[in-house]
C-alpha cells in the first residue's frame, strides 16, 4: 500500500494505492478532505476489430457517500444523471488524446464516489485519478495529466475552490492538462475578457503541473511494464497506388469551395473508384487475400483528404467552403416562426441550423436536483436535441444522448449569467434547440438561438450572447487557426475550441484537443481571433432583435405577485389545502405561497389572475367597521333577516330592519339562500359578532332619519351568548329563533323553560309563552302590533306590544 499526498488551497490531496480494487489493471483512491473517489482502469486482453479507440468512461455517485437515500420509489441508484454525464465527459476528454493511436483494446475507467462531504466536488479527484490508476497499469497511457478547477473570487484565483467559494466567485473554469500544455478546458464566467481568462488559464496550469509531480510520485513507488500498442498493417503498396490514382483529383476539389453534400458525393465516388481499382490489382495476389479492401480503402482515402486539406490551409490560407481562415459563414436570424411557444428563433450559419423555442412556467414546473449536495430546484433550463437527419443520416432516437447532454450543457451555461433572477422575473424557464441541420458548431448555433428566443419571448437578457467555434491545424511548428468550422474542419482537425460571451466578455468556453496538447501562446491567438468572429455574430443577431420584447406571448402564463400576512398562510391554503384548491378549481390560476407570504399566481387571462388575487384578498382580509363587502347569503330566518358571509369563513346578521328604508315584512321575500348582496359593516360588537346593512348603501329617502347605525329590535329578547347558530343546532345561542313556543333549545330567544333572571323583580318572567304584544301563534307574530321602540342601550327593552299567545 503505498500514498503520496500535498497541499493545496489549505487542503491536503492524497492518493493511496495497493489497498482497494487490486485486481484491476489499476486502481487509486484520491483524497481531498472527506471526499473520497475509487478510480480504477482495465483494459481486455484481445485487441478490438474496431477501427478507432474502445474507450468508456463511467462516473458514479453513490448517495450513500454523502448520508443519503436515493429519491424517488426505486430506493437505489439507477440511471447516471446529468452531472455524472457532465463528469464522465471531464474525464473522457482529456485522456483519449494520451492514448497511442494504435492502441484498439478495450480499455474502461470506472470512478466511485464513495465519500462526499458536501465541500470538495469529486469531479476534478475523480480526473486525476483516472490519470493515475492509468499510469500505475500495464496500460500505455501518455501523461500524466490532471485537471484542476480555477476559481476567482474578489480577484484572487483559487485551485479547487469549495462549493460556498463558488456561488461568490466570477470564474468556474476548469482545466486539463500535461507538464507542457493544455488538453482540455472548460468553464463558465461572468463575462470576462480574455486577458482575465488567460490568466485564470495559466494559473490553472501551473496547479496541474503540481499534481503531475504526484502522481510521477507515485509511479516511482509502483513500478510497471506496459503493454505494446499493436502496430497497424502495413499496406504501403496499396497507398501508393490509392493514392497516385485520385490524390489529383482530391486536391482539385478541394479547392472548388463546395458544400457538404458535394463533397460528401465526390467521397463516394472517389472511393468506389478507387476501390474499383484496388481490387482488380490487389485482390489476387496472396497477401491481400482475405483483406478488407473496403476498410482499407475508406482510410487511406480518408487520410489523403485529411493532407490535403491540412496542406491547402496552411500553404494558401483557403478551405473547403472557399473561406479564408478568419471568415464566419453567412448568417440568417429569424424570430417568431412558431406561432404558439412562448418564444421562437431560427438561426442559420452556413449549413448549420438551429430552431429553438422558449417556454415560460411558474415555480410548479422547476425541476428538482437530488444529488450529493442538499436538493435544490432550478427554474431556468436548457435541453439540447440532435436527431439523425440533422446530418442526412438514419439512426436510432433512444434517448438523450450524452453528447446531447453535454452540448446542451455548454449553451445553458453560456446563456445561464444574463437569464435574470427569480426576483426580476419569478418564471420557470426552458429553451429547447432542435439542431435541424449541423455542419459544424450546432451547440454554438444554439446558444445565438437560444438568445433570440428568449428575447422574442420577453425574458429581460441583460445582454444578447453568442458563441462561435475555432479550430486549428497544426503540422510541426507551423499552425492555422480556423474561426467557425466546418464539420469536416472538426473532424480533419485538431481542436474543437468553443467560445460564448456578449459584447463586453465571455461567458462560457469548451476546448478539447485531438492532439497531445497546446500552448499557451496558441491558445491566446484562438481566443482573440475568436472575439473578433463573436462581435461578428452579435451584429448580425441584432439587426433582427438587440433588445427583449416588452410584452410576453397571448400564450404565456401571467405572474402577479402579492404579499399576505405571513399569519394567514394558513387560512389561504385551509385544511389539507381545501381552500387553495377550490380557488384554483374556480379560476383556472395557478397558486404558489411562499414561507414569507410571497404568493405568486399565474393565469394566461388577467380575468382569472384578478379573480383569484381577489379570493386570496378576501381570505386575509381583516372585518373593519365602514368596509363594503359582495356577501352570500347562507340562511334566511323568518322575522329576523340573513345571515350572510360578508368574507371567507365570516359570516354576520343582516337584520331584517337593515334590508332596505322601507318596512320589510319577510326577508325571504327580498333574499334567498345563494344570492348575492352588497352590504357594509356597521358594527363589530364587543362578543366578535358582526352587523351589517344593505339599507345604508341605498339612497335615503327625503325626510328619513338614518338610523343604519341603530341595533336591531329584539323581538321577544334572546340570549345572545354565542354564534349565530343554526336553526336545528342546539346550543347555537346569538340571533336565534326567538318564537317561545319553539322547543329548539339555546337557538336563541326565550323557551318555556328558561327563566330570565336578568329582569328586575318587577318585570314579568315569560315561562309559559304568554307575553303582552301583537297577537302570536306558535311564536308567529300575528298582525296588528304596534312596531317596537328600539333602545340602543338596553337589548332587554321593547315597546307598548299587544298580546301574544303562544298556543
Amino acid at each position: 500500500m503505498h500514498t503520496v499526498s500535498l497541499e493545496m488551497n489549505g487542503k491536503t490531496y492524497s492518493i493511496e494505492t495497493g489497498r482497494f480494487a487490486k485486481l484491476a489493471d489499476g486502481a487509486v483512491m484520491v483524497r481531498c478532505g472527506d471526499t473520497m473517489v475509487l478510480v480504477t482502469a482495465c483494459a481486455s486482453t484481445n485487441p478490438s476489430p474496431l477501427d478507432f479507440l474502445p474507450l468508456t468512461v463511467e462516473y458514479r455517485e453513490k448517495m450513500g457517500s454523502a448520508g443519503k437515500i436515493p429519491g424517488g420509489f426505486l430506493k437505489r441508484e439507477a440511471r447516471p444523471s446529468e452531472k455524472e454525464i457532465l463528469t464522465a465527459r471531464l474525464i473522457d476528454r482529456p485522456c483519449r488524446p494520451m492514448f497511442p493511436k494504435t492502441w484498439r483494446h478495450e480499455t474502461q475507467i470506472v470512478a466511485t464516489v464513495f465519500s462526499a462531504d458536501q465541500e470538495n466536488d469529486p469531479d476534478m479527484l475523480a480526473v486525476v485519478g483516472a490519470s493515475a490508476a492509468l499510469m500505475i497499469s500495464n496500460i500505455p497511457f501518455k501523461g500524466p495529466i490532471s485537471e484542476v478547477r480555477v476559481g476567482r473570487i474578489n480577484g484572487e484565483y483559487i485551485a479547487n475552490p469549495t462549493h460556498a467559494q463558488l456561488k461568490e466567485a466570477d470564474i468556474d473554469m476548469t482545466v486539463a492538462g500535461t507538464d507542457n500544455s493544455i488538453v482540455m478546458v472548460e468553464g463558465s464566467s461572468k463575462e470576462i475578457s480574455e486577458e482575465d481568462f488567460m490568466t485564470a488559464l495559466e494559473f490553472g496550469h501551473e496547479e496541474v503541473k503540481r499534481l503531475n509531480a504526484l502522481q510521477r510520485e507515485l509511479m516511482a513507488l509502483v513500478p510497471v511494464e506496459k503493454r505494446e500498442a499493436k502496430i497497424s498493417e502495413d499496406y504501403t503498396e496499396l497507398k501508393e497506388a490509392v493514392s497516385g490514382e485520385i490524390t489529383e483529383k482530391v486536391r482539385e476539389h478541394i479547392r472548388k469551395g463546395t458544400s457538404k453534400d458535394v463533397r460528401s458525393a465526390f467521397r463516394k465516388e472517389i472511393k468506389a473508384h478507387a476501390l474499383e481499382q484496388v481490387q482488380a490489382e490487389f485482390s489476387e495476389k496472396e497477401e491481400f487475400i482475405g483483406a478488407n479492401f473496403d476498410k482499407i480503402v475508406d482510410k487511406i482515402v480518408g487520410d489523403i483528404e485529411k493532407a490535403e486539406m491540412r496542406v491547402m490551409i496552411l500553404n494558401d490560407n483557403l478551405r473547403l467552403d472557399g473561406r479564408d481562415t478568419t471568415t464566419v459563414r453567412p448568417i440568417t436570424c429569424e424570430i417568431g416562426v412558431l406561432p404558439r411557444p412562448h418564444g421562437s428563433a431560427l438561426f442559420t450559419r452556413g449549413e448549420t441550423q438551429s430552431l429553438t423555442t422558449v417556454t415560460l412556467g411558474t415555480k410548479d414546473d422547476e425541476q428538482m436536483i437530488d444529488g450529493l449536495l442538499p436538493t435544490y430546484e432550478l427554474n431556468y433550463m436548457l435541453h439540447y436535441n440532435f436527431p439523425p437527419y440533422s446530418t442526412g443520416e438514419v439512426g436510432r432516437m433512444t434517448g438523450t444522448s450524452r453528447r446531447e447532454i453535454g452540448h446542451g450543457n455548454l449553451a445553458e451555461r453560456s446563456l445561464k449569467e444574463m437569464i435574470p433572477s427569480r426576483e426580476e422575473f419569478p418564471y420557470t424557464i426552458r429553451v429547447v434547440s432542435d439542431v435541424l441541420e449541423s455542419n459544424g458548431s450546432s451547440s454554438m448555433a444554439t446558444v445565438c438561438a437560444g438568445s433570440l428566443a428568449l428575447m422574442h419571448a420577453g425574458v429581460p437578457m441583460k445582454k444578447p450572447v453568442a458563441g462561435i467555434a475555432m479550430g486549428l491545424i497544426k503540422e510541426g511548428d507551423r499552425v492555422a487557426i480556423l474561426s467557425d468550422i466546418l464539420g469536416d474542419e472538426d473532424f480533419l482537425g485538431d481542436m474543437d475550441f468553443k467560445v460564448a460571451g456578449t459584447k463586453d466578455g465571455i461567458t462560457s468556453c469548451q476546448m478539447d484537443m485531438k492532439i497531445e496538447g497546446l500552448s499557451i501562446e496558441t491558445i491566446k491567438t484562438a481566443l482573440f481571433q475568436a472575439h473578433e468572429g463573436r462581435q461578428h455574430i452579435l451584429n448580425v443577431m441584432n439587426e433582427t432583435i438587440s433588445k427583449p420584447n416588452e410584452e410576453l406571448s397571448e400564450y404565456a402564463p401571467r405572474l402577479t405577485t402579492i404579499m399576505i400576512p405571513v399569519e394567514s398562510i394558513g387560512a389561504v391554503i385551509g385544511s389539507g389545502g381545501e381552500t387553495i384548491r377550490s380557488i384554483v378549481k374556480e379560476t383556472g390560476a395557478e397558486i404558489n405561497i411562499q414561507d414569507d407570504g410571497t404568493v405568486v399566481i399565474a393565469a394566461t387571462s388577467t380575468e382569472a389572475a384578478e379573480a383569484a388575487i381577489t379570493m386570496i384578498k378576501a381570505l386575509t382580509r381583516k372585518p373593519e367597521v365602514g368596509d363594503v363587502y359582495n356577501a352570500t347569503v347562507k340562511e334566511v330566518r323568518e322575522g329576523l333577516g340573513a345571515i350572510v358571509e360578508f368574507l371567507p369563513k365570516q359570516k354576520g346578521l343582516l337584520h331584517i330592519s337593515q334590508f332596505a328604508w322601507e318596512r320589510t315584512e319577510n326577508p325571504a321575500d327580498v333574499l334567498k339562500a345563494g344570492d348575492k348582496v352588497e352590504v357594509k359593516l356597521i358594527e363589530i360588537q364587543s362578543d366578535g359578532k358582526f352587523r351589517l346593512s344593505r339599507k345604508a348603501l341605498l339612497e335615503r329617502p327625503e325626510g328619513v332619519a338614518d338610523d343604519t347605525g341603530a341595533r336591531p329590535p329584539r323581538e321577544g329578547g334572546g340570549d345572545r351568548r354565542g354564534g349565530y347558530g343554526d336553526r336545528d343546532r342546539r346550543g347555537g345561542g346569538g340571533y336565534g329563533d326567538r318564537r317561545g313556543g319553539d322547543d329548539r333549545r339555546g337557538g336563541g330567544g326565550y323557551d318555556r323553560d328558561r327563566r330570565d333572571d336578568r329582569r328586575s323583580d318587577d318585570r314579568p318572567r315569560y315561562n309559559d309563552g304568554n307575553r303582552d304584544g301583537g297577537n302570536r301563534d306558535n311564536g308567529n307574530r300575528a298582525e296588528g302590533g304596534e312596531q317596537r321602540e328600539e333602545r340602543r342601550g338596553d337589548p332587554r327593552a321593547g315597546g307598548n306590544q299587544g298580546e301574544e299567545n303562544n298556543g
